[in-house]
């Protein structure tokens, strides 16, 4: 069986995706769409305390990066 996700909030995602090569392109509400100009891909990500650990699962699953990937910009 796979290990959980970390607990992350959604700024240090928005952080870690940052340092990825994605940029903010818009906010509404508590959610910030992220986009990564090389690759095209699109991540909504919750502006949440933190998230929960399938949400952050399947915005890493949509973005084609892995746990390990997103643990060394964290």
């Amino acid at each position: 069986m796979n290990p959980k996700p970390p607990l992350i909030s959604g700024r240090d995602l928005v952080k870690a995706f940052g340092k990825m090569g994605y940029r903010n392109v818009s906010q509404k509400g508590s959610h910030i769409k992220m986009k990564n100009d090389d690759t095209g891909s699109v991540s909504i990500i919750p502006d949440h305390k933190e998230l929960d650990r399938w949400t952050l699962k399947s915005i890493l699953k949509d973005a084609e990066i892995t746990e390990e990937q997103l643990k060394k910009y964290l």
